[in-house]
């Protein structure tokens, strides 16, 4: 059992590097299986997400390196095609390796996918894209097989949602397939644009990163190659929430501002100063009143993203005035508010919408992270609670932050490990 116990209403002062990405690292690792050869990856955050790829990685053969933040895939000698279902059910972003397998291997198996309980999250734009570059899939009891006897070939593939993760499936499955591959209608979010580098610095040839339109030319073979890890701007969101939360002065250094655009804004619009250094990607967040109200809507990248939507909800909890969040993303994403409400918080949901009525402070309580994002949430509430707040179930939190305890410590806070797995 993972346990953080919390003692809220001290503002936070100083500054923190922001950790490598989760959802840009992830991607990467699955693509280190189309090389075969040595991948180097740097800034790389201490997650339990990663630790589960590194995990599926080594039982696919692959021989990983962890140490610091720099990790060292050798995947020279991968002879498995068939992912453990223990691994899969436990990280949803782990279907991405199945377009890996394909490429290099000509076929691969997994399980469906698991990771946060957060509304329906279907595959089925993945298995669409796989099919058109000529895979082909087979379900049975549970388990996807995929196979490509003469392996992959280029295509045009229009997707009629931008998914991250379907695009991510096709750029993987197009690297080193014949021809060209076109992708309309792909997502935009910077982790895509960075896997896009990421692989090109492998060797491959994409172009289109940033657009919603991608084209890749299939090459026959990758290299050897090093890349860092940007600053993950979902944890750098969270932190910039918990000041608006707490009050305080914060640098949030190493992240990317213009990935965080819209966050800001908003921001902004709750009273929140906000100070942009781009030439050192430095953010400085600073807070002296209760937040204002907002109205968020969620969705793809440029918009707000839904990651951000519970530790929004949580600061704006303990605002003034009325607030209104609709969720466009994922409809099982208000799993959280049962616990601010038991922290006093009052809300109200029908179906897509929450509906927040700020007041301050809240109070102290037991709750329970239901998942990564609610999770942090709930420590970002418990900074503008009165008494202790213990928040149990924090291992969903450590999938995608390193240590929130460490870094909100760093920060001032009066928040600690009781017990943690």
């Amino acid at each position: 059992m993972s346990v953080i116990q919390v003692f809220g209403l001290t503002p936070l002062k100083g500054e923190i590097s922001i950790q490598g990405s989760k959802n840009a690292v992830l991607p990467m690792m699955a693509a280190a299986v189309l090389h075969r050869g040595i991948t180097v990856l740097t800034n790389v955050p201490v997650i339990r997400d990663v630790a589960c790829m590194l995990d599926i990685l080594e039982f696919l053969g692959a021989r990983c390196c962890h140490k610091g933040d720099c990790l060292v895939i050798d995947a020279r000698n991968i002879t498995q095609t068939s992912i453990p279902e223990r691994y899969v059910t436990a990280m949803r972003s782990s279907i991405v390796v199945l377009s890996a397998l394909l490429g290099r291997m000509g076929e691969g198996c997994s399980c469906y996918p698991g990771g946060c309980l957060i509304g329906a999250r279907p595959i089925d734009l993945h298995l669409m894209v796989l099919k058109s570059l000529g895979a082909e899939i087979s379900e049975t009891e549970g388990h996807i097989r995929a196979a490509c006897g003469k392996g992959l070939t280029g295509t045009e593939i229009h997707l009629p949602y931008p998914s991250v993760g379907a695009t991510e499936q096709a750029i993987l499955g197009s690297v080193l397939a014949r021809d060209v591959t076109i992708i309309h209608g792909a997502a935009r979010e910077p982790e895509i644009s960075q896997l896009c580098r990421f692989l090109n610095n492998m060797g491959a040839v994409i172009c289109g990163m940033g657009t919603d339109h991608l084209m890749i030319q299939g090459v026959e073979e990758l290299h050897d190659s090093s890349f860092r890890v940007e600053g993950d701007r979902i944890v750098a969101g969270t932190y910039a929430a918990a000041v608006a939360a707490a009050t305080g002065s914060v640098i949030l250094r190493e992240v990317c501002p213009t990935e965080l655009e819209v966050p800001l804004e908003m921001l902004k619009q709750a009273g929140v100063s906000v100070r942009i250094e781009k030439c050192c990607k430095q953010i400085r967040i600073e807070m002296k009143q209760r937040p204002g109200c907002l109205n968020i809507k969620t969705g793809p990248y440029p918009q707000f993203p839904t990651d951000l939507q519970s530790p929004f909800m949580a600061f704006l909890a303990s605002g003034e005035g009325t607030s209104t969040i609709e969720e466009r993303v994922f409809e099982g994403r208000f799993a959280t508010v049962r616990s601010l409400i038991r922290m006093g918080a009052s809300i109200r949901t029908e179906e897509r919408k929450a509906v927040i009525e700020g007041h301050y402070p809240l109070k102290g309580a037991e709750v329970s992270a239901s998942d990564l994002r609610g999770g942090a949430a709930l420590a970002v509430a418990a900074l503008a609670a009165q008494g202790e707040t213990l928040i149990r179930d924090c291992h969903h939190i450590e999938r995608g932050y390193e240590d929130i305890c460490r870094d909100m410590a760093v920060l001032g806070a009066d928040i600690r490990w009781l017990e943690r797995e």
